[in-house]
């Protein structure tokens, strides 16, 4: 969340409510962030040096630091990925799809290695072995999402 707030800052500064909007807008609605959500990550990456606010008209708006742009730099990759989760939910809503035939068809397995991965993490009690399903599953989820671009 900090970083997709912090790459929406560095498109303008925003205040609270402006970032909700934005990311639902991003998400084509399918995700709607709570002030729970949003003012407590400000307020972080006020308090990590990665974004300064100030009042104008009566609200805190929002901008990032050089520190917060030199993080957004660093994590281009990261954030290119959330945008892309982001169009996805868009298309689809988050369980969009469900309903057709074909999802049958990778539904169980899917859920089969999700078992398969929390059983792991569980049983190891080893942060590296969280690191390592982690990246597993970044791995081929950024393979699917691939497969999905090659093909009309």
């Amino acid at each position: 969340m900090r970083l997709a707030l912090l790459d929406l800052l560095s498109e303008a500064p925003r205040h609270g409510y402006d970032l909700m909007k934005a990311l639902e807008e991003r998400s084509g609605g399918a995700y709607r962030a709570s002030a729970g959500t949003i003012y407590p990550t400000l307020q972080l990456l006020e308090d990590e040096g990665l974004a300064t606010a100030e009042a104008a008209a009566g609200k805190r708006v929002y901008r990032p630091t050089e520190s917060g742009r030199a993080l957004l730099d660093a994590e281009r990759e990261t954030i290119r990925e959330i945008w892309q989760r982001a169009e996805a939910w868009s298309e689809w809503g988050p369980w969009g799809g469900l309903a057709d035939p074909e999802a049958a068809e990778v539904l169980r397995p899917a859920l089969r290695l999700a078992k398969t991965a929390v059983r792991t993490v569980v049983r190891s009690g080893d942060a590296g072995t969280v690191d390592e399903v982690r990246a597993i599953l970044r791995r081929a989820r950024r393979e699917i999402v691939e497969l999905g671009r090659a093909r009309p």
